[in-house]
């Protein structure tokens, strides 16, 4: 357990830190999934437009650090090339 006022501070900026990360991460998997659905029930248009709001939340979440780059341009590949396919 944190011990001086440093330590304690810390900890607190972490628990703040970490719940605002999750939010981002509940967004972004929102994104996801919503492109998701708009391709399994092959409506073209919804799924551009989910997909580009998505690219965006996606690269957002890259730049703070919370995704990783190639994970990101390999979820956003596979997606297009699905919506392509379509």
């Amino acid at each position: 357990m944190a011990n001086s006022a440093g330590s304690k501070k810390r900890a607190r900026q972490a628990v703040k830190r970490n719940k605002h990360n999750s939010q981002i991460r509940a967004k972004v998997r929102t994104f996801v999934k919503k492109v998701a659905y708009a391709l399994d029930a092959g409506n073209k248009e919804e799924a551009q437009s989910g997909f580009t709001t998505m690219q965006k939340m996606i690269d957002q979440s890259v730049s703070k650090g919370l995704m990783n780059k190639n994970q990101a341009a390999r979820k956003k590949s596979r997606l297009n090339a699905q919506i392509k396919a379509l």
